[in-house]
């Protein structure tokens, strides 16, 4: 792509544009500040981070603290491209950094760090700080409209001011650090991926990323707003087990959501995309095999009345919000007398606490989806400098690129990994 400035009176020029005033941008552009760039930030939302800070349930976890294998299984895309990035700013570094913006932090189950303050606005504000620190200037309210180039080099970005006009600026380097599609309502709305486009990179597919995955089970209208603990969440794809996950499930309007299925959502809606039969099996009891759990009725209905009821059976063995939607799920009677009840309505009832089953039929949209899979196709930029290929000048950050993680802290640190990186601005 080859386009000429117009004749739009100049402005002073910057040594580097960063688009996107997100985890990734701020980190960019305090890092290229830091090291004597000139540096202007260009958001088009009315403040920077305003997905950092809703991240999180609003505590925002920033990181994962574990070691950096165990750390490189939680990436599900491009792993190895991320590898550079990570070496030069891993989960220390990323502590470290914030701990010296003032910000103390904390580590929570699953090596899963926060701020202390359990405020992800603390998160947002050190970024936005750093960065002033290092005189970036941040410009809100400012809508990139193009990248300008003439040939394969970086001459500048258009953009639309306040006022609804077009203006250009000129720079020789430009950081695209626009984010996903996922939260747009946040400013993420697939802009980089326009950019990249028009410059000639390849796009990866993208689709919604730890998002909730929505059940035709006539059940779960009777456990919104459910949260289940300690839970192993099978994903089956075509009558097969492709993945397993232990920890939260939980039922909401927008579907079947927490962290155990948020890990299997990715799998989940790849499966879907390509029209495959999709189910989750919920373990009610992962502690318990079913001689074990088949022992651990039968002694619980030998404590009981004849004349007690089937509920107060099942009532002992799960939450009380589930003891309704089992009876109907096992069309059993609440009210049906325990001596009444036969045993294959028994085995049934260790079936479906071992094994429930809901079919999936489809997944929440971009407005909730926590990150974006797809992207910007790695291989077409430079692992070493987050530099395109294609286009000398032009750089590249956070979820824009075709890189995506589990849930606990591993999106966010690949957004300060390769916002870091590229901010080195390194040729």
């Amino acid at each position: 792509m080859e386009e000429i400035f117009d004749n739009i009176p100049e402005q002073p020029s910057y040594d580097v544009i960063v688009i996107g005033a997100g985890a990734a941008g701020m980190m960019a552009a305090g890092t290229a500040a830091r090291n004597g760039a000139k540096v202007l930030l260009l958001e088009k939302m009315e403040k920077p981070a305003r997905k950092v800070r809703i991240t999180g349930k609003g505590r925002c976890n920033l990181t994962n603290a574990r070691g950096e294998e165990e750390f490189m299984e939680n990436i599900r895309t491009n792993y190895d491209f991320l590898r550079v990035a990570y070496s030069e700013f891993n989960n220390r570094a990323t502590m470290r950094f914030f701990e010296r913006m003032g910000v103390k932090l904390k580590t929570e189950r699953g090596d899963r760090v926060f701020p202390e303050s359990g405020k992800a606005a603390d998160i947002a504000n050190a970024l936005e700080f750093y960065c002033r620190d290092y005189d970036v200037e941040i410009r809100c309210h400012t809508r990139v409209s193009g990248i300008v180039t003439l040939g394969n080099k970086v001459l500048g970005v258009k953009y639309y001011n306040k006022r609804g006009f077009e203006r250009r600026i000129e720079a020789p380097n430009v950081i695209i650090a626009t984010g996903g599609i996922s939260y747009p309502r946040t400013g993420s709305t697939g802009d980089g991926y326009l950019f990249a486009d028009n410059l000639g990179h390849t796009i990866e597919d993208v689709r919604p990323s730890l998002t909730a995955l929505v059940t035709s089970h006539p059940q779960a209208q009777y456990i919104n707003d459910v949260l289940l603990r300690n839970t192993t969440v099978r994903l089956v794809v075509d009558g097969e087990v492709i993945g397993e996950e232990f920890g939260e499930v939980s039922f909401s309007d927008r579907g079947i959501e927490g962290a155990a299925t948020l890990r299997l959502s990715r799998d989940a809606v790849d499966a879907l995309t390509e029209e495959k039969s999709v189910k989750l099996e919920l373990d009610l009891k992962p502690a318990l095999d079913e001689e074990i759990l088949r022992a651990r009725i039968a002694r619980e209905v030998a404590e009981m009345g004849p004349e007690e009821f089937f509920a107060e059976l099942v009532r002992r063995l799960v939450p009380k919000p589930l003891v309704v939607p089992i009876c109907k799920e096992l069309d059993v009677h609440s009210r049906l007398y325990i001596s009444k009840v036969s045993d294959k309505e028994f085995e049934r009832l260790i079936k479906v606490l071992k094994r429930w089953s809901f079919p999936i039929t489809d997944y929440a949209s971009f407005d909730y989806a926590i990150v974006t899979a797809g992207g910007v196709k790695c291989s077409e930029v430079n692992e070493y400098t987050m530099e395109s290929k294609l286009i000398k000048g032009l750089y590249f950050a956070g979820e824009v690129l075709d890189i995506d993680a589990n849930t606990g802290g591993y999106n966010l640190q690949i957004a300060f990994s390769t916002g870091h990186l590229a901010g080195l601005l390194k040729k």
